[in-house]
C-alpha cells in the first residue's frame, strides 16, 4: 500500500521523475539524486515497507530478488569486478532518511570501513 507522504511511493506512482535503471516488477531501481559514489543506485519495493524492521517472512522472495538485482545492476554499471557495496540503513541511528525500505548499491570508488 502506497504512502502519499513517502517520496519513494511518489516516485513509484510517477509523481516524481527518476532515472530508472532496472524494473523488477515488484521493485524498481533508480539513480540516487545525491550520489555518494560514482555509482549510487537505490532499489526499492513498489509496496511501501517502512524499514527492514517491517520486512516479514512473506517478503523473503522479494528481498532475495532485490539482492540479485543489486548484483545485476553492479554488473550493468561496470563495478561488479572491482567491487561494490550494498547497504540497508534501518532507523534514525542507522542512517535511514526515507521511511521506505531500500538498498543502496554503491561503487566506482574504494569504500572505507567502518562506513560511518
Amino acid at each position: 500500500m502506497a504512502n502519499a507522504q513517502c517520496i519513494f511511493c511518489r516516485i513509484i506512482g510517477g509523481e516524481i521523475p527518476a532515472d530508472v535503471v532496472h524494473d523488477g516488477g515488484a521493485f524498481v531501481a533508480f539513480r540516487d539524486i545525491a550520489p555518494k559514489a560514482p555509482v549510487h543506485i537505490l532499489i526499492i519495493p513498489r509496496r511501501h515497507i517502512a524499514s527492514l524492521n517491517d520486512v516479514e517472512s512473506k517478503d523473503g522472495d522479494l528481498m532475495g530478488r532485490m539482492l540479485l538485482a543489486a548484483r545485476a545492476i553492479a554488473e550493468q554499471e561496470g563495478v561488479a569486478e572491482a567491487g561494490y557495496r550494498v547497504v540497508v540503513n534501518t532507523g534514525w541511528n542507522g542512517g535511514q532518511s526515507v521511511d521506505h525500505m531500500h538498498f543502496h548499491v554503491l561503487g566506482g570508488r574504494p569504500m572505507q570501513w567502518p562506513p560511518g
